[in-house]
């Protein structure tokens, strides 16, 4: 399994990208797509996730605190491709954003982790 994100870039503060990230391989489900971030000298730190859930679950997704009401996650499922949406980015936001995704690559298979290659996101005060 491979992901391919691309997307990042530099920005003035204020504006917008979209990130995309594409799964390839053997995939029988996708469990969970989602975006981290590590800036400078602090940890990787989960900024969104969409999780396909179970039949008792249903969907559901997550944002970090600080990226709410301004990154939207999405995905499509046919092209197993996440989106993240970022608008009204902020210098705090530099980083570089790696796609993860948990995987099932048989019927009753775990999750299994996989990441992306980063992409650098920069905004400029």
């Amino acid at each position: 399994v491979q992901l391919q994100a691309s997307g990042g870039g530099l920005v003035q503060a204020g504006g917008s990208l979209r990130l995309s990230c594409a799964a390839s391989g053997s995939i029988f489900r996708l469990n969970a797509m989602g975006w981290y971030r590590q800036a400078p000298g602090k940890q990787r730190e989960l900024v969104a996730e969409s999780d396909s859930g179970t039949m008792l679950t249903g969907p559901s997704t997550k944002y970090a605190d600080s990226v709410k009401g301004r990154f939207t996650i999405s995905r499509d499922d046919a092209k197993n491709t996440v989106y993240l949406q970022m608008v009204s980015l902020k210098p705090e936001d530099i980083a570089v954003y790696y796609c993860n995704a948990e995987i099932s690559q048989r019927p009753y298979d775990d999750r299994t982790d996989y990441w992306g290659k980063g992409t650098q996101v920069t905004v400029s005060s």
